[in-house]
């Protein structure tokens, strides 16, 4: 089977400092984007946007697709900030442009509306959206790289568990708090399931709405459950306030984020110091590509996020499965996403370092890391065969 080969760093270097290289395209390859450029979400949706954009530009620079007489790849972007705009988003976008696939959203919620558009019309999407039901309602042109929502939540736990035991704590009391969106729900589940294999007692169960603007009620809650360790499970604006609440209340246990919220540059910015040493689980992190994440950074200003890098993955995936079909037919695309096993690229920055989708379109390869804040950003510390850095834990008592 046909492979593109990944564009190297010196190409991403010239791409980074604004030269352009002459293109001698015989035609255009458009990919539809779905993600949420304003709204609440806007800036996770920015960070998976600049993952894309970062590939097309590279591989564009690297003489377009290959088996299509050097054809440039066009990213055609729809901003769609809310799961009730997205079926008129896709709709449009769709059936205005002539895309290969689509590649989007980081929304779970956004991504299973825009998903019920795309599957009637037959175009292949790619999402980094984990909630489980994305990849189990039978259909064909759906595809996921990352885990899955449940997965994530029985990880973020057993990692947490393993990091805790080797440090010499025996984790007994845990609660979870999450947002009542598919995302928090599915990953909740995964944390419940665990725990009840483990025989960790789960004292505080609490779902929450998207949005809160006052957590001190959920946090008294918290500091009555005795919990050792709390897992919250939330987007940014939830996160900063969950994780500010606890540290001025004197809530001192550790609070392991459910990734989102708790992985991008805003976090560190909204919280300061109380960020440091903050465990969260991630689907991928930029210490895995330090190549590619320098780029990243020098073009964006900002360490390369775990959307970006698993977004940019998706959009790579995408075009090799373009590269391999050898045109730009969203039938013939999907079933060459339906064979893919890629392990270049951007695909390296992936846990497993490969995409290989399964029957129900899930990278199968794949599986979630822990990260923890240093400094200015999040950095690899389990699984073992992942980390970068060994982690640090501290289990302070309750004040």
């Amino acid at each position: 089977m046909a492979r593109f080969h990944s564009p190297t760093l010196a190409v991403l270097l010239t791409m980074t400092s604004g030269l352009v290289l002459p293109a001698q395209a015989q035609e255009v390859v458009k990919i539809g984007i779905i993600q949420p450029l304003s709204g609440p979400n806007a800036q996770f949706g920015t960070n998976a946007l600049h993952g894309s954009e970062m590939v097309v530009e590279a591989i564009n620079a690297a003489g377009g697709i290959k088996s299509m007489g050097g054809a440039k790849v066009q990213l055609v972007v729809a901003d769609v900030p809310s799961p009730n705009a997205a079926p008129a988003a896709t709709q449009r976008l769709v059936s205005q442009n002539e895309v290969a696939g689509v590649v989007g959203a980081f929304i779970s919620s956004i991504t299973l509306s825009a998903s019920e558009i795309t599957e009637r019309a037959g175009v292949p999407l790619i999402t980094f959206a984990f909630a489980d039901q994305i990849t189990e309602r039978g259909y064909d042109y759906v595809f996921q790289v990352t885990p899955k929502g449940s997965t994530f939540g029985k990880d973020q736990l057993g990692y947490t568990v393993a990091i805790g035991e080797a440090a010499g704590t025996e984790i007994d009391k845990i609660a979870i708090l999450y947002e009542d969106t598919a995302y928090g729900t599915a990953q909740a589940a995964g944390l419940r399931a665990e725990a009840d294999a483990r025989g960790i007692e789960i004292v505080m169960d609490e779902a929450y709405p998207l949005g809160i603007t006052d957590a001190s009620a959920l946090v008294n809650k918290l500091r009555a459950s005795d919990a050792e360790v709390v897992f919250p499970v939330s987007y940014l604006n939830d996160s900063l306030l969950i994780i500010r609440t606890m540290r001025q209340q004197g809530l001192t246990i550790p609070a392991i984020g459910g990734a989102a919220g708790y992985v991008i540059p805003n976090f560190k910015e909204g919280l300061g110091d109380l960020a440091e040493n903050t465990l969260s689980v991630a689907s991928a992190a930029g210490d895995a590509i330090p190549e590619i994440s320098a780029a990243y950074e020098q073009k964006y200003g900002s360490f390369m996020t775990h959307e970006a890098v698993a977004f940019a993955a998706a959009t790579d995936a995408m075009i090799q499965a373009i590269e391999i079909a050898g045109t730009d037919d969203p039938d013939a695309v999907r079933d060459a996403l339906d064979a893919l096993e890629y392990c270049e690229g951007f695909a390296k920055g992936m846990p497993g370092g490969c995409i290989n989708f399964d029957e129900n379109g899930h990278n199968a390869v794949t599986y979630p890391i822990m990260v923890q804040w240093r400094g200015d950003e999040p950095v690899t510390v389990y699984p073992p065969s992942d980390a970068t850095t060994d982690p640090i834990w501290t289990l302070e008592p309750t004040q």
